[in-house]
């Protein structure tokens, strides 16, 4: 619950700064164009004051559709996008899941949603794994989707996240085994220690020697 607390705080933090740099523009946009409050509010289809507090950013609950034409009469197109920014909030089956993994390991250091090491970089492994000088990133999927989004992200994580292997660990579901079939050889190529020996590595514990799907 507290880390769910600090996402939805760090959220809000980001909503406020957002809304404020927007205000910020929209302002600076209708002075631009000599436009005054009263003639902007009207184009936009809202009240003079409605947009005060929009330019002041203290309008908190505004309809996306509003924000976009107080943009556009004053000449902005507005775009939205979101960015991979550290760890969702986890489920229950998640959580055993990784708990199910952490039960096979013996002597080997497990911890657990360990943030990436480089500054700003909000993204962290499920899990890490640590075998004297080798470190493994565990990356938890109860329902895997989308073999070349997944495939991606992981390599992109390899590389940002400081370890020397990284761990693919799926709930062993009909679902996950059908997904892993029609994965085809690309995926399964970018994880090429079998995960049955892998496994066996790490209950040791032993350095697995490459990257490894585990289902569990």
């Amino acid at each position: 619950m507290a880390g769910h607390e600090k996402r939805a705080d760090r959220a809000d933090r980001a909503a406020t700064r957002a809304l404020a740099d927007l205000g910020r523009e929209i302002r600076l946009a209708r002075l631009n164009h000599d436009l005054s409050q009263r003639t902007a509010a009207k184009a936009a289809g809202m009240s003079q004051t409605h947009w005060g507090r929009l330019e002041r950013a203290e309008a908190r609950a505004v309809p996306l559709p509003l924000l976009a034409r107080a943009c556009a009469v004053v000449g902005l197109d507005l775009h939205l996008r979101a960015y991979p920014a550290g760890a969702p909030v986890r489920d229950r089956a998640h959580v055993r899941l990784l708990e199910q993994l952490h039960a096979r390991l013996s002597g080997a250091s497990w911890s657990t949603e360990v943030a990436f090491p480089n500054a700003g970089d909000r993204r962290a492994w499920d899990a890490l794994i640590r075998i004297a000088a080798v470190r493994i990133g565990v990356e938890a999927e109860t329902r895997a989707r989308d073999a070349q989004e997944l495939q991606r992200r992981l390599a992109l994580k390899q590389r940002d996240g400081m370890v020397d292997h990284v761990i693919l660990l799926l709930a062993d579901t009909r679902h996950n085994r059908s997904f892993l079939a029609a994965a085809g050889t690309g995926f399964r190529a970018a994880f090429p220690v079998d995960g049955r020996t892998a496994l066996r590595a790490l209950a040791l514990p032993a350095d697995p020697g490459g990257n490894a799907i585990i289902l569990l």
